[in-house]
């Protein structure tokens, strides 16, 4: 069946499977995900800048009086929100005698170390010096231009999307031992959905991939999926990947259910772990919109949705993953394919 929806809206997004096609008797497509058509398309994506940025978070996560410790690129850094309820962020540690700042207390939009009582207001103080933060509605962000070592710029390099007001936001965050690009050279392999997520996807179809004398955005990866509801049920819609910058890959669906609907997934170097392997997080954010008259009721309910969202996530990222982490290994012993 075609995975796309007819030209005449549904009453219901759904639509009913002909009989599955066993795991096994699925259409190979290892000759159509060729090792050099990835590889090109994520050095272009590894050569576009993002402004010595890096997502760290929910902007759920850092709550009004309490602060929030994050590991980025080897560095340890504490974010808080000042009285304005601006995300202010820095070192984690403490510059009297190193204390974890994370485990401080903020009154009154000021960090107060609980060791000593050192008040930090977000100004520089003692050779503490903060690093530029912003908060875009759905995630964090901070600024690290000794790690990025790029021409920094003003503000994230945040995707299109729509507004999160009138859309259904969820964020997912795992870890990795891998580093960003092996996050990233996944998403841009849409070819191993239906293989390796039959529990979600089928009738996966790349319809178009980047290169040159294609139309419109010639460096995106469109492809035709159903996602899987239950049994024989599915949601077709076209989506399209692109990645708009070296630790980010965005998915948005152009057709079908959900039309304009938006998943970013950031990949963030963490730094080494005990053994000396690198560390990704993974921060995933799902921006869901719908034209339908219910997804009002939707999005009433999003404190009970999006522990759902962050589940039907965790499960792909838990294959997903395991993808990038085997990734790395092949790389880091130089046996990478291709």
């Amino acid at each position: 069946m075609s995975p796309l929806p007819p030209s005449r809206p549904r009453r219901l997004p759904l639509s009913l499977r002909r009989a599955p096609v066993a795991w096994e008797r699925q259409r190979p497509t290892w000759r159509e995900a060729r090792p050099a058509l990835i590889a090109d398309a994520l050095e272009r994506a590894r050569g576009r800048p993002a402004g010595n940025w890096y997502v760290v978070g929910a902007s759920r996560d850092l709550r009004p009086g309490r602060p929030l410790a994050r590991t980025v690129a080897g560095r340890e850094i504490v974010l808080w929100r000042n009285a304005e309820g601006r995300p202010v962020a820095g070192p984690g540690s403490c510059p009297h005698l190193g204390a974890p700042l994370g485990d401080g207390a903020v009154r009154c939009g000021t960090l107060v170390c609980r060791w000593h009582g050192l008040a930090l207001d977000g100004a520089p103080f003692a050779g503490w010096a903060p690093y530029p933060a912003h908060d875009d509605g759905v995630l964090l962000w901070v600024r690290l231009d000794e790690a990025g070592a790029e021409e920094p710029t003003g503000r994230p390099p945040v995707p299109a999307r729509p507004a999160a007001a009138g859309a259904l936001t969820a964020v997912y965050t795992g870890v990795g031992r891998c580093e960003p690009e092996d996050v990233v050279a996944n998403r841009l392999d849409p070819w191993h959905g239906a293989w390796f997520h039959p529990h979600s996807f089928t009738d996966l179809t790349v319809v178009r991939v980047p290169g040159p004398g294609v139309d419109g955005d010639g460096d995106a990866f469109t492809v035709d999926v159903s996602f899987r509801v239950a049994g024989r049920l599915v949601v077709p819609v076209r989506a399209v990947f692109t990645a708009p910058g070296p630790r980010t890959v965005v998915m948005r669906i152009v057709r079908g259910e959900g039309e304009g609907s938006v998943v970013e997934t950031h990949a963030t170097p963490l730094g080494p772990d005990v053994l000396g392997r690198p560390r990704t997080a993974v921060v995933e954010a799902v921006v869901a919109t719908s034209g339908r008259t219910g997804f009002t009721a939707a999005r009433h309910a999003a404190p009970l949705l999006r522990p759902l969202v962050r589940a039907a996530a965790a499960r792909l990222w838990r294959d997903d993953l395991a993808y990038a982490e085997r990734r790395w290994t092949l790389r880091a012993s130089g046996r990478l394919p291709g």
